[in-house]
């Protein structure tokens, strides 16, 4: 097959990355790519918020698959204007994908389908809203109805923090998508990252995750699209897993289907366990980044097959393979992230690093006369595996080590929770 990546995150790397290792891989184009995808596959410079230069490119070069990364072009309609132009792709439709470019949709779907999540409100003014912070009181959750990158979401521990995050959505730090804004109850539990295919119907769960949002050790400071992630996450046990499965992703993808809107492609559940069970915080219709990496690390089977049967609505009676071992990722952002990374900085010693227990995929990458240059805030996700988290842990930090990039920054208790765990 002829295959066309869309994105140029981690996360795209790192799905460019195993369907590569698929013998029915003949070609691969990532758009735009980054400095990683340009060593094995071609990088394609094209706007992909252009779908009719997408879908032109894809006819000229004669792709066979589209598969689309990231929230924003699913959230546009890309996947249906590639479909009906003939193509075969992998990810939503517009109306689908509002599970991700709405939180307000979502909770009304969760209304619907009986699906636990937490007490909200939704509020298109900023008076209001405030009155309900000031009523509610802190710990308050506020979030950006819209996509915002990873960023829209607050979680307030002071009324005070509660009332600038309002005041923040409304005077247009998020764009259109803090236009209107949810209000969720504080949820006390421990985090976790689902993932689940759908066809449309058929429903086949991944292994679980956990990634760390903070941008500081001890989960501190702000939000940002993730500084690691480690899978499986211990607190996900079989049972929590088929729990989630019963009473949050299945009614989803049924209440979908029923509404008319059938949802093809990943579904990416962010769970909150509490003391009473697991409850849905948000749904997001791609892979998480930086979670796909560490799913795709310890994926065996084809890569092309598992998405492929997706986007056939091909999933009844599939099992895709994962190794038993765990897997965790470091990112390295620039410093400055997430409120003002600076650009053009130069990496060196990342190349070379990779094993068969070690990749460093990109994110914010760019080659320049040979030279590998930070181009954004998340640069790189240093990803390995190991018999345990606190073996995965080690060899990732290890390789962290021997990269010299001074600009750069990253968490170093990536994985706490379950080394705690292990450690007994």
């Amino acid at each position: 097959m002829r295959i066309l990546v869309i994105g140029s995150g981690g996360r795209e790397h790192a799905l460019a990355w195993a369907i590569a290792r698929s013998e029915r891989c003949d070609k691969l184009f990532v758009m735009p790519g980054n400095g990683g995808t340009a060593s094995f596959a071609e990088n394609v410079i094209c706007d992909i918020t252009d779908h009719a230069a997408v879908i032109e490119f894809a006819r000229r070069n004669q792709v066979d698959f589209v598969v689309i990364g990231p929230d924003a072009p699913a959230v546009a309609g890309l996947g249906d204007d590639v479909r009906a132009a003939g193509l075969l792709c992998f990810g939503p439709s517009r109306a689908a994908a509002q599970l991700e470019g709405s939180k307000a949709f979502t909770k009304a779907l969760c209304d619907e389908a009986g699906v636990p999540t937490a007490a909200y409100g939704r509020f298109e003014a900023e008076a209001p809203a405030l009155d309900h912070v000031r009523q509610r009181g802190a710990p308050i959750v506020i979030k950006a109805d819209g996509l915002a990158a990873g960023k829209g979401v607050t979680v307030a521990m002071t009324l005070a923090e509660a009332e600038d995050a309002v005041r923040d959505c409304f005077s247009g730090a998020f764009g259109a998508s803090g236009s209107r804004v949810v209000i969720e109850e504080y949820l006390e539990g421990e985090e976790a990252s689902i993932f689940a295919l759908s066809d449309g119907e058929n429903v086949v769960m991944l292994p679980s995750a956990q990634d760390h949002k903070r941008v500081w050790d001890g989960d501190r400071g702000p939000n940002t699209g993730g500084m690691g992630a480690y899978s499986p996450a211990p607190v996900m046990t079989p049972e929590m897993t088929a729990r989630v499965e019963r009473e949050i992703i299945g009614p989803s993808i049924r209440r979908m289907a029923e509404r008319g809107t059938p949802f093809t492609g990943v579904l990416y559940a962010g769970i909150m366990v509490t003391s009473t069970g697991p409850k849905l915080i948000e749904y997001n219709v791609r892979f998480g980044d930086p979670e796909c990496q560490v799913l795709m690390l310890r994926l065996r089977s084809d890569a092309i097959e598992m998405l492929e049967r997706t986007a056939r609505g091909q999933l009844a009676g599939y099992r895709p393979e994962f190794t038993d071992a765990a897997a965790l990722t470091v990112v390295m952002a620039t410093r400055g992230y997430p409120v003002d990374p600076g650009r053009g900085s130069e990496i060196t010693g990342a190349d070379g690093l990779d094993g068969p227990d070690l990749v460093v995929f990109h994110a914010g990458t760019m080659r320049v006369g040979g030279r590998l240059l930070a181009n954004g805030g998340r640069v790189l996700n240093v990803t390995a595996l190991g018999a345990t988290v606190t073996e995965a842990q080690a060899r990732a930090y290890a390789a962290v080590d021997r990269i010299d990039w001074p600009e750069g920054f990253c968490r170093r208790d990536i994985g706490w929770r379950a080394v705690t765990r292990e450690k007994g």
